[in-house]
């Protein structure tokens, strides 16, 4: 069918180079001396982080390198767990900050922030340490690591085209309610049925939503004839709705593809039409086709609305996006469109079945139908407006995906072995201006990721005698993403294998750096946050 950030943010290209301010660490010269517990690392767990920048100049991160030794991440900054912006962030007018803590209560003058490089040279980032090339899956290109997991969405019924069909739960109760409408409209035509005419009835209810069916088949088939994926065709309350994940490329193919639809229906209404001629028209056969055909009839014309997010309303989107040449203006234009449907639906549709317009008389109208047409209309409004409000983030939403890069947001991170101390490895970290720390074997290979919220646990005073392989998280394939993945890619990969943090690697195998999904959410917000 959209999260505030500080670190992580997509860096500047400009010229510029950014400080970055950095939390201070214990002195360098005695990191496996205890620092004394009153000064308050153990309540102040802003201070227990010592983040660096996010990008350091390559010669300086070789130059502070000892033979035979690769240099480490400086510990990751706490990300804040709201979607707010403001606070612990700070926007410049060429990118964004890492986030900044307090220095500590000790006095001690926080190290000097690394040059930051202004272009995104992919030496700037890269960890000293290289592996072979992963052989899981979800290296290649722009791939996500996995395919995501089924969509679900109440009972699978079947997969046409390979796109799999679900009936909602909800489904089963206007199923109910159709029976129960139709049946008694039954009772006043063909009374001789009795109690067979909700058999009858539940027929109809079927038989129409099969109607229904076809109508959204008509999009996914030219989705699919278009390139696009198709999540899943679910059939619910009020109608279907074909899960189209990307957008036509050009109006001309987002007109066809929601015209259809109707087009569909309005073929389906014709050939019930055309079924009628040989049947008498009294008679259950003549009944149920004046029904279908009828119900089709309807479904057409309340889709060719022009609102969103009805069928009408993307095609009223594809016109606007055709003359103003921009599709957000399209959209606009047909969401609030819709949204003018909606307050005409809330209170049109009662005055027309009171008024007799809907083909029933005023004598016929009661109290109880008059409370029922007041919340169809209410029900129906409500759908078409919150659709159309949808409709309005998604479009923002698909606009701003494209700024969201693994590249940009990666932290830069060092290798360490499995018995490092915490707090030598947080040295190394802070002397190359890391971010985040990879553990590996003796040759290289990467093992677990070290988990940013562990460091925070550990008080500094036991940071020397903590390995940083009792902080870290095993490395699985779907961990491991491409650097070349952005947009709607990226967060495909991330929601296939939910974790906090994520090994960035080259399509050759070599270790980029770490991806926080803080860092991606925060990044996804403020984007969301600037106007379209």
């Amino acid at each position: 069918m959209d999260v505030s950030g500080a670190s992580g943010q997509p860096r500047s290209g400009d010229d510029q180079p950014t400080e970055h301010p950095a939390v201070p660490t214990p002195p360098p010269q005695a990191p496996e001396a205890p620092a004394p517990t009153e000064d308050g690392p153990d309540t102040d767990p802003a201070a227990t982080g010592t983040p660096g920048p996010d990008a350091v100049r390559p010669e300086a991160a070789r130059a502070e390198k000892p033979e035979g030794e690769t240099p480490g991440p400086a510990e990751p900054a706490t990300p804040e767990t709201g979607t707010h912006e403001g606070g612990t962030h700070e926007a410049d007018e060429a990118g964004t900050r890492p986030a900044h803590t307090p220095a500590a209560d000790d006095g001690t003058a926080p190290p000097a922030a690394p040059h930051h490089q202004p272009h995104h040279d992919p030496e700037a980032h890269r960890t000293l340490a290289h592996t072979e090339p992963p052989t899981g899956p979800g290296m290649a290109k722009g791939k996500p690591p996995r395919p995501p997991k089924e969509p679900g969405g109440g009972i699978l019924m079947g997969r046409p085209f390979g796109v799999p069909v679900y009936v909602a739960p909800s489904w089963f109760l206007v199923a109910a309610l159709i029976t129960w409408v139709f049946g008694g409209q039954l009772d006043r035509v063909l009374p001789e049925l009795g109690a067979a005419r909700y058999l009858v009835s539940l027929f109809f209810a079927v038989a129409f939503y099969a109607s229904v069916l076809v109508h959204e088949l008509a999009h996914t088939v030219a989705a699919i004839r278009f390139k696009l994926p198709v999540r899943r065709i679910q059939l619910q309350f009020f109608g279907g709705v074909s899960e189209i994940e990307k957008e036509a490329e050009t109006p001309g193919r987002e007109f066809v593809l929601a015209f259809v639809g109707p087009l569909l229906s309005l073929v389906l209404a014709g050939l019930f039409y055309l079924a009628m001629k040989p049947v008498q028209p009294g008679t259950v056969p003549g009944v149920l086709l004046a029904g279908l055909m009828v119900s089709n009839l309807i479904v057409a014309a309340f889709n060719l609305l022009p609102g969103l997010p009805l069928d009408g309303g993307r095609m009223l989107r594809a016109v606007v996006w055709k003359i103003t040449g921009k599709p957000m203006s399209g959209t606009v234009a047909a969401a609030w469109v819709g949204r003018a449907l909606a307050v005409a639906v809330l209170v049109g549709l009662p005055l027309l079945n009171s008024s007799g317009g809907l083909g029933g008389g005023t004598e016929d109208t009661g109290g109880m139908d008059t409370v029922t047409d007041a919340l169809l209309a209410a029900i129906l409004a409500a759908i078409i407006w919150t659709g159309a409000g949808n409709s309005l983030r998604m479009a923002r939403l698909r606009e701003h995906l494209p700024e969201l890069r693994a590249r940009t947001l990666t932290r830069r991170a060092v290798p360490v072995e499995t018995d490092t101390p915490l707090s030598e490895a947080l040295r190394r970290a802070n002397a190359a201006g890391a971010r985040a720390l990879v553990v590996v074997d003796a040759d290289g290979h990467p093992l677990s990721l070290v988990r940013e919220s562990a460091i925070v646990g550990v008080p500094e005073h036991r940071r020397p005698w903590v390995p940083v392989s009792g902080l870290a998280q095993d490395l699985t394939d779907d961990m491991r993403v491409s650097a070349e993945l952005s947009g709607e890619e990226l967060l495909d990969a991330l929601r296939a294998a939910p974790a906090t943090e994520y090994l960035v690697v080259e399509n050759t195998g070599e270790i980029y750096g770490v991806l926080s999904a803080a860092d991606v959410e925060r990044a996804f917000v403020k984007a969301m946050a600037r106007p379209s």
